[in-house]
């Protein structure tokens, strides 16, 4: 399945689009610095060969779907939202980033996913990669992904 990241031109969302069977889903992504949120969702589960949001779509589900709770998909949900702080904190050292993903877990009585730094570095080069290839997207401009498979964790 190829998920196409659509850049619109004004606003504070650009566009994800899947086609199945013919038919067209889409929801808006918002801009939240160099790639729409859901690309950050795609690049953790690239990366990590987990299931959250982006492998459900893959599976099935559909974009407008309502995420079941499950320890993987919240390990991943998690994971999204520490990546997005990421950059907005200056990229601080993995074992600082390993914990606050695990700080994150102990409200919520959940086990975190156990990160190693090269998964930290691992993630990062795949946003920047993914930075990279939607700079050079145009305005109105398709990227188009798909997961890579020989990323199984």
């Amino acid at each position: 399945m190829k998920f196409l990241f659509e850049k619109l031109k004004t606003g504070k969302y650009d566009r994800l689009r899947v086609i199945r069977d013919g038919k067209a889903e889409e929801i808006l992504c918002p801009k939240i610095g160099g790639i729409p949120h859901d690309m950050v969702h795609f690049a953790i589960e690239n990366v990590m060969g987990r299931a959250g949001f982006m492998r459900r779509v893959a599976a099935g589900a559909t974009l407008d779907q309502r995420m079941v709770s499950t320890i993987e998909s919240d390990q991943m949900e998690r994971l999204v939202e520490v990546l997005q702080a990421d950059r907005l904190s200056g990229y601080p050292s993995a074992a600082d980033m390993i914990d606050m993903y695990r700080v994150t877990f102990e409200a919520r009585g959940v086990t975190p996913y156990p990160l190693a730094a090269s998964d930290i570095a691992a993630l990062r080069a795949e946003i920047a990669r993914l930075e990279t290839l939607w700079r050079q997207t145009a305005v109105g401009g398709v990227l188009a992904l798909r997961f890579d498979t020989e990323h199984t964790h």
